[in-house]
């Protein structure tokens, strides 16, 4: 196993919109899931990889994530937005907390990510996986029947070993990013805007021939509205 990734960065600062009433009064990282919240079941996960600094971005309701987390012992730092930056503009406004740690890469994880791990850790996987001389993004996908708690539609083909985003008119889309990644630095170089999605480095990583995923062997649980997060319950009520 290579020695870890120092560095994450958790994506915390949505609205959380699809999730209607349930984000009214608290950010959707808050929301529990299997009675813990989405953010502590991250953080279950990243205390096992052994970051050495994590970064969580904050604006919609964020208050309430620093006071949850005030007692924590992990080595938490947070990047505030007093608007929300999209998921790119997030990060790239969090590089000044984010460097030197992360010179040669650093994992970006949504905060409502929620993925099982029957046989194998993902972060490891990755971590172990990840090459900042030939890489500029790494995705870690599953194929659509791991997709659980909704009818979520596939994001990427892959075609002859590599990673390709569905157009908005294709269907039948097997494989699902799943809200974990690492990225390389240099690859926010180029880019002026304050506010994008991470969907723009995607698409040029493509373009560059270095975008890479990781399929992963666990389920992972998409929770978009109020629908799929009883159906995620559900799920984890039968195997309780």
């Amino acid at each position: 196993m290579k020695e870890p990734l120092p560095i994450a960065m958790i994506l915390a600062a949505g609205r959380g919109v699809r999730m209607r009433e349930l984000c009214q009064n608290k950010p959707k990282p808050l929301i529990e899931v299997n009675g813990r919240s989405l953010l502590e079941h991250i953080l279950d996960k990243a205390r096992k990889y052994h970051f050495k600094k994590i970064v969580i971005n904050t604006c919609y309701k964020g208050e309430m994530i620093k006071e949850k987390l005030k007692s924590s012992s992990d080595p938490i730092f947070f990047s505030d937005e007093t608007t929300a930056l999209e998921t790119g503009g997030g990060v790239k406004h969090a590089l000044p907390l984010l460097l030197p740690l992360g010179k040669n890469g650093f994992f970006i994880l949504n905060g409502d990510s929620f993925w099982e791990e029957p046989h194998n850790k993902l972060l490891d996987q990755m971590g172990d996986f990840w090459d900042p001389d030939h890489m500029d993004v790494l995705l870690a996908v599953v194929p659509l029947k791991q997709a659980k708690g909704s009818s979520k539609e596939g994001d990427f083909f892959i075609e002859n070993g590599r990673l390709r985003r569905k157009s908005p008119t294709e269907k039948n889309v097997p494989y699902v990013y799943i809200g974990v990644q690492i990225v390389h630095p240099r690859v926010f170089d180029n880019i002026s805007d304050s506010s994008f999605s991470m969907r723009q480095i995607f698409d040029t990583a493509q373009k560059n021939k270095k975008l890479f995923h990781l399929v992963f062997d666990g389920n992972w649980y998409h929770i978009g509205d109020p629908e799929a997060l009883f159906e995620t319950e559900q799920l984890f009520n039968k195997k309780g």
